[in-house]
């Protein structure tokens, strides 16, 4: 499943990333690498906002279909 289609209060682990190097690079840094646990807390029009490690990021939706996730509840 892709963050695109994660529902708003699911917590989900990030699998893999599928962009190139310099976007992959940027998304490390904000925190978001293979591993990681997010909460997506709106995902309807607009960028997805989601919290990881405690922050909250506005994640426009081009780059969203590109993370590869797992569910960890509903």
């Amino acid at each position: 499943m892709v963050l695109t289609e994660v529902k708003p209060n699911c917590r989900c682990k990030i699998k893999n990333i599928s962009k190139g190097q310099m976007a992959t690079k940027r998304l490390y840094e904000l925190g978001l690498n293979t591993g990681a646990e997010i909460k997506v807390e709106k995902n309807d029009f607009g960028p997805i906002i989601l919290r990881v490690y405690g922050n909250k990021l506005a994640l426009g939706r081009g780059l969203a279909e590109h993370i590869e996730v797992e569910v960890l509840n509903n």
